[in-house]
């Protein structure tokens, strides 16, 4: 009996709630920490950094508009669904960041975890932006935030799933909607992670992940007038600088890159970082 050929994974992008490949039809190879293939990643072009954007501009009417409370469920929902394929995931980063299996078995752990820690923060965070405000007159004084519309994040590059993660799930737990560039070396564990939101209940175009090289996809985003806000974690200082001074262009708010240990707790300022504030006065009455 002829020995079985195994059926090796395509990895596609996440763009508008389905998985393209690239325009382009490029592909890269992917390497482990030992420079063995592990597989062919689409190469995303500059077209579908733009097909993200209309994507996530798309969508963030629908989630944005969600209550606080369905946020919240869909993100325990992907908890639950990345914790039914943990062993895909142990492995993925395993290969990816040269780690045994014992310390990616704790990194997908950790990324689970801040998914749940996420959705729990997305019926209370109005309670730590918000508030009532004293004025001299016969007035209600209202804050309250809102998210700031459509993020582009650059992902870290040194921690290909848990600093993922930890970038992503604070930006649409708020109402935001993400275009991610993945980790440029590694970046299985997020075109993976685009399934688990697929059937996670989180509506097409939220998150739209893209794969490839970092500058090429980055540049358009940043520059790019129906982006809001840019998360540059994964940028070093030389990209970030360029990065930042496109942005200027259309004002956006820009995140800069600073170093984060991903398995801290990552408290609120991720959580805080794409929200705006709105104030609304009301006559009291008399």
């Amino acid at each position: 009996m002829s020995e079985r050929l195994a059926v090796f994974k395509t990895y596609k992008l996440y763009v508008g709630g389905k998985f393209p490949r690239s325009e382009s039809g490029r592909v890269y190879e992917v390497t482990d920490a030992k420079g063995s293939w592990l597989a062919n990643a689409p190469l995303a072009s500059r077209k579908d950094a733009r097909d993200a954007v209309v994507a996530a501009r798309k969508a963030f009417g629908g989630w944005s508009g969600a209550t606080a409370y369905n946020r919240g469920q869909i993100l325990y929902r992907v908890a639950e669904m990345l914790e039914g394929r943990r062993d895909q995931f142990v492995a993925e980063v395993a290969d990816a960041e040269g780690l045994s299996k014992a310390k990616a078995a704790a990194q997908v752990d950790a990324a689970v975890d801040r998914w749940v820690w996420y959705a729990g923060w997305s019926d209370k965070v109005a309670q730590i932006a918000g508030s009532s405000n004293p004025v001299a007159g016969p007035y209600f004084n209202l804050s309250a935030p809102e998210p700031t519309g459509v993020v582009a994040v650059v992902a870290p590059q040194e921690s290909s799933f848990l600093g993922l993660v930890s970038v992503l799930a604070p930006v649409i737990v708020t109402g935001n909607t993400a275009v991610v560039v993945a980790a440029e070396r590694a970046p299985l564990p997020a075109l993976s992670l685009a399934e688990v939101l697929a059937t996670s209940d989180l509506p097409g175009g939220v998150v739209n992940l893209l794969s490839g090289r970092t500058a090429e996809l980055s540049a358009p985003l940043a520059a790019h007038q129906d982006v809001n806000a840019l998360d540059l974690a994964g940028a070093d200082a030389a990209l970030a600088t360029e990065l930042e001074t496109a942005a200027a262009d259309n004002l956006k708010r820009v995140l800069r890159p600073r170093a984060t240990d991903w398995t801290a707790d990552p408290g609120t300022d991720r959580l805080l970082s794409f929200l705006e504030t709105k104030t609304v006065w009301h006559p009291m009455g008399v």
